[in-house]
């Protein structure tokens, strides 16, 4: 159909936003992939993958009206499509414990150099505003086993991280 194209949108999270820019991009020709769409902290973000016989720039211009109308940011970069490319996670990793700055940062850190290919990443914050708690919750490949990451992350339970490592089995269902 066209060149593959990787949309970002983000703004304050209201109704209508997936329903207008779908049908933006539709009505202007466009042809969509995979999209992760979610709320995070009353904002609303899409990356959105669509194929167009279009440039960028007219990709970005079908979506510029909606924009400005949800008061939404948009960013449009070409990629390779690559669908029906997909890496099934083998791991399920979770980590909760008192928010302090760095948490993020060490865990993939230490993952990574694990062998960890993570996959998909979700974090919140839960507890009080007075003792507030991070959870995180990542999914990944792990080319170097599970021990490996069990043992990338023991430093961090030694400072009071909860940590669970445990296998995805992708056979089930």
């Amino acid at each position: 159909m066209g060149q593959w194209y990787m949309l970002t949108l983000v703004g304050k999270d209201k109704p209508g936003i997936v329903a207008r820019v779908s049908k933006a991009l539709y009505e202007g020709g466009c042809n969509l992939g995979e999209a992760s769409m979610f709320r995070l902290g009353g904002n609303f973000t899409i990356m959105l993958m669509a194929t167009s016989s279009k440039s960028a720039a007219e990709v970005d211009a079908l979506l510029a009206p909606v924009c400005a109308e949800l008061d939404l940011r948009r960013h449009v970069d070409p990629i390779e499509g690559k669908l029906h490319n997909h890496v099934e996670p083998n791991v399920s990793v979770t980590l909760f414990g008192a928010d302090r700055a760095g948490i993020v940062a060490k865990a993939t850190g230490a993952l990574a150099a694990a062998g960890l290919n993570i996959l998909h990443l979700e974090s919140d914050v839960g507890g009080t505003e007075a003792e507030p708690i991070y959870i995180m919750q990542i999914e990944g490949v792990a080319y170097q086993g599970i021990e490996a990451l069990r043992a990338a992350l023991a430093e961090m339970a030694r400072e009071g991280i909860t940590i669970h490592v445990a296998p995805i089995d992708t056979l089930i269902g």
